[in-house]
Formats: C-alpha cells, structure tokens, sequence
C-alpha cells in the first residue's frame, strides 16, 4: 500500500499539504515504465497524468524531415500532461520514457476537475509549470551562449538530479541527437570526462563520480535551474 512518504518522491506531490496529498492517494497508480514506452502521442487526447518518482521522460517535437527535438524532460521534479491544465486536451509532443522506472498515474479528467477546484494542486502545478519554462528558457541561452562541454555538463546533471540512482543508461549517439550535436563531439567529452575522473562510461551506461567537479565545470545554467526549481517547488510541512 503506497504511503504519504512514496508519493513525496515525486517533487509535485512532495509540495502539497498532506490533507491535499491523502485525498488525491485513492487516484493514484503506482506503474511501471518501460524504456521507449510512448505516455502521449502529438494531437492525441491527454487520457492520463503522470508524476514519475524514478522514471525519466522525454519531449519530443518531431520535424517534417522525421527528426526529433527534444523540447523538455521530466523525471521526479514534475508531471507529464501539463497541457490539460492549460487549456488543451492535445499536445504538439510525444512523450517517450528515457530512462525506465516508477510513476504514479492519474486518469486526466479527475485531476483536471481537482486543478479547476482553485486549491493547493492548481497552485503547485502552475508553479511547477513556470519552472518548466524556466529551464526550457535556460536551455536556449546556453545552446546560444556556452560550450557544448559546459552544456553537456548541466545535460548530465540535470538527469543525475531526477535519477535515484548514479548512474544514466543512454548511447552516445542518443545523447547527440537530443543535443542535436554530432555523435563524434560526444564522444571527445565523454572521453575528456572520464578521464578527469568525473564519469565513468561503459557501453551506454554513464556514472557520475564526482557531481562537485561538475558542478563547477558547467555554466551558471545549471545552478539558475536549480534554484528556481528549489523555490517554486519546496517540499510541503
């Protein structure tokens, strides 16, 4: 049976009152994700919400040519399906799991119909959503304004901040196109990270070893994202 203390681990529901959280615990659904699962499809309806605990999920934008952009990501510090609350039942992305793990699931109408309630959810999840746009216009900036080891840098350790464990399973080649750099570049710094002793990398599987090191590498990006993450969204007493 989930507890209060399960349900905080995702940062969302860690941020509402325990009244709020007990009365939303019946329409919750412990679900396992699968790594290229598909949670939402581009001009579908939003059928269900989702606030991963230990999965990480991508959005992805696909282009006339067929390539995907990676538009945002979503692991324990948010919710999938953002577009029901914000006047949508469709969205223009896919979301598809990146990294495999846990999430509640919730049906969207009966979360739509708490949001419209006006309380402490529809305060949390428009919060969270500014944070979002926070970090997609973060983003921007660093593509146009930094290196792409510093990019690389607040890449890996914004995933390292979503995952409950120290280690990431994604290929070169997948990290590149998310970055819509060259597979060859990723390569160089992965090999330039590892051998300053900040990753370990074997076959797809990348290990953070030193995070202060990093820290300090990467640009003021990460730490701007961060924060603002950290004060939009402090954990409910």
């Amino acid at each position: 049976m989930n507890t209060i203390q399960e349900f905080r681990k995702n940062h969302v529901l860690a941020a509402l009152p325990t009244e709020e959280l007990t009365g939303l615990a019946s329409k919750l659904e412990l679900i396992h994700l699968q790594a290229g699962q598909s949670l939402c499809d581009p001009g579908s309806p939003i059928g269900h919400v989702y606030f991963p605990t230990t999965a990480i999920i991508s959005l992805l934008y696909q282009l006339d040519d067929g390539s995907l952009t990676e538009t945002a990501v979503i692991g324990n510090d948010g919710i999938v399906g953002i577009a029901l609350f914000m006047g949508g039942e469709t969205t223009l992305n896919q979301a598809i799991v990146q990294s495999p793990g846990h999430a509640y699931r919730m049906k969207g109408q009966l979360l739509k119909a708490e949001f419209n309630r006006a309380g402490a959810l529809q305060r949390t999840v428009m919060r969270y959503t500014q944070a979002l746009l926070w970090e997609t216009a973060q983003a921007l900036v660093c593509v146009r304004h930094h290196s792409l080891d510093q990019q690389l840098c607040r890449w890996l350790l914004r995933r390292f901040d979503r995952l409950s464990v120290k280690h990431l399973v994604m290929s070169q080649e997948a990290i590149a196109n998310v970055l819509g750099v060259r597979r060859a570049s990723i390569s160089e710094l992965a090999i330039s990270l590892r051998k300053e002793g900040l990753i370990e990398y074997d076959r797809g599987r990348i290990s953070l070893l030193d995070r202060a090191k990093m820290e300090a590498r990467t640009c003021e990006c990460y730490a701007s994202i961060r924060e603002e993450f950290h004060r939009l969204l402090p954990k409910a007493k």
